[in-house]
């Protein structure tokens, strides 16, 4: 009985060996899979990470800043079938609208939005007037509801592309919201393509995980870990 009992077991062993390589091989395809799927649900609906591409929001985020955005900051973030892309494929999936349910979008967040010009396209702004607001610039000093708008991180550097230093007055539409970028001469805003939706917006930016400037080739590790005002 001892001797047919190893047999038996030197039989299974050897068995095992043809099965575990494939089990294994599926195994690690299926957790690839799923980790695929639980990134992509993350990036939807909860946390999504940013690059901050160009001098807009200058000082306040700079070239290379690297971002996270909090998706449920204002509400949920419903689905709805859309074309992505993932590593650069493009693959069918679905993108999100924001329909608050809690929370509330105040002037002076900084959000991340779609483009209304190119929806493909993601915009990073701070809010300066909420529906129903009355935003008006004056000689480069802008004005809300008739009242000077106290934004701390504003800053004048201009890139070229140069600023709207006047503009309306503006009454902002409800269910949207006018944005301007802290550096005011050298941002694409609100003042030249109009308000953005709410269920536009992706989130609102609260935190820089990883600075890189790529101009003299560095991190700036005094940015990391560093709280978007």
């Amino acid at each position: 009985m001892g001797l047919f009992k190893k047999k038996v077991d030197v039989v299974e062993s050897e068995n095992d060996k043809e099965v575990k390589p494939k089990k294994a091989g599926r195994e690690v395809v299926e957790a690839v899979v799923i980790a695929l799927i639980l990134a992509l649900v993350l990036r939807a609906f909860l946390v999504q990470a940013f690059k901050i591409p160009s001098g807009s929001m200058e000082d306040t985020l700079l070239v290379g800043d690297h971002l996270l955005v909090n998706k449920a900051s204002y509400g949920i973030q419903l689905p709805r079938p859309a074309w992505i892309k993932v590593f650069g494929v493009t693959i069918p999936f679905f993108e999100t609208t924001l329909k608050p349910v809690w929370g509330k979008i105040e002037r002076g967040d900084v959000i991340v939005f779609k483009y209304p010009w190119d929806r493909n396209k993601d915009f990073i702004k701070r809010v300066v007037g909420v529906g129903g607001d009355r935003v008006e610039v004056r000689d480069a000093v802008t004005y809300v509801n008739g009242k000077k708008f106290d934004n701390p991180y504003e800053v004048f550097k201009d890139g070229g592309w140069g600023g709207i230093r006047n503009y309306g007055p503006y009454i902002v539409p409800e269910d949207h919201l006018f944005v301007m970028g802290d550096n005011r001469d050298r941002s694409s805003d609100s003042r030249k393509w109009g308000p953005v939706h709410i269920s536009d917006v992706r989130g609102k930016a609260f935190m820089i995980y990883f600075s890189w400037n790529r101009e003299e080739g560095n991190i700036r590790f005094d940015r990391i870990i560093d709280r978007i005002k």
